[in-house]
């Protein structure tokens, strides 16, 4: 329970310490929203110099940085709110509510599929090192790695459309858009989800692949795994209950990273793909500078490493005893 506390408690600094370094990287560009704003109506012709000095006082833009930030995280804290939104002009929470949802549950299930894919192979090319199975797992590792998640998201697409006639883009057909759920509209998303899991895990299932398989080949060849064949135990258990524990630990370690990268990886593919996530809302945020959207998002990534760090400490603590005392 105390290590759990002090890992807690690191949080607390770490995070309003990304809060602080995040809002200010997002007003280092020069100008903001409303700049950008009385541009576009400049190039429109019209004159609305007074409409955007009155927006500006509103908003609270014209106030020097640290009463900005002060604003925004007394906000946050004593009563959830983000901040207004200056593009949408609509409560930042309200904005981005339902698009989380869709975010987290995509990760989620793409972290399930990136475990399940990556730990078995990870064994089995450790195990029968240099076979045909390793070879053919090593050479789809580095082609997931090396093609970008839009290409293959782009390949994906036209495959399906083109040879099984799916429709693309978008978790539902176009005919369930805006409907309520239903049995058919839930079969409908199972059969257009899988496609954005399957390409934005690609790269980071590859990635811990080769990271299972050296990890294990350090542990398989150790004295204690000699002993403990020679004592008769069998292949399976042996490798399970000692030299794959033991590989765990720098597995386990890599969801402090995982779960972010989940995230900010999506931003493209969704894009690509039409996704009704937080990627592209964040990518138009930054494009137009709306500072209070866009750092919310920047916060929620950032929680995002926190809370994958804490999960990653709390199951190495519980796997390796001995890092609780250390």
């Amino acid at each position: 329970m105390g290590f759990c506390l002090r890992r807690i408690m690191y949080m607390i600094p770490t995070l309003f310490l990304v809060s602080i370094v995040t809002f200010v990287i997002i007003q280092l560009p020069p100008g903001d929203y409303l700049d950008s704003l009385a541009a576009d109506m400049g190039e429109s012709g019209s004159d609305n110099t007074a409409v955007v000095e009155t927006l500006r006082q509103q908003y609270g833009l014209g106030q020097p940085m640290y009463v900005q930030y002060y604003k925004w995280m007394k906000g946050i804290l004593l009563h959830g709110n983000f901040g207004i939104s200056f593009e949408k002009n609509v409560l930042v929470t309200d904005l981005i509510w339902d698009r989380l949802g869709w975010t987290f549950g995509i990760s989620i299930l793409t972290l399930l599929f990136i475990w399940i894919t990556a730990l078995p192979i990870g064994i089995y090319s450790a195990v029968r090192k240099y076979s045909f199975g390793d070879y053919t797992a090593t050479f789809f590792g580095f082609i997931g790695l090396a093609v970008p998640n839009f290409l293959l998201a782009l390949l994906m697409m036209y495959v399906s459309f083109k040879y099984f006639g799916q429709s693309v883009g978008g978790l539902v057909s176009p005919e369930y858009i805006g409907e309520p759920w239903s049995q058919a509209k839930f079969i409908d998303l199972l059969k257009h989800i899988w496609m954005p899991i399957v390409v934005v895990g690609t790269s980071g299932a590859a990635a811990l692949i080769r990271i299972m398989r050296a990890n294990l080949l350090d542990e398989l060849y150790r004295p204690y795994v000699a002993t403990a064949r020679a004592k008769g135990m069998s292949e399976f258990q042996l490798l399970m209950k000692y030299p794959v524990r033991v590989a765990l630990n720098p597995f386990i370690s890599t969801i402090g990273w995982i779960l972010p990268s989940l995230v900010s990886g999506e931003i493209i593919v969704a894009v690509v793909m039409n996704l009704p996530t937080t990627g592209p809302l964040l990518l138009r945020a930054l494009l137009v500078q709306d500072m209070y959207l866009a750092g919310s998002l920047i916060l929620i990534v950032s929680l995002l490493t926190v809370i994958g760090t804490l999960i990653s400490d709390l199951l190495l603590a519980w796997i390796d005893p001995r890092i609780r005392y250390q």
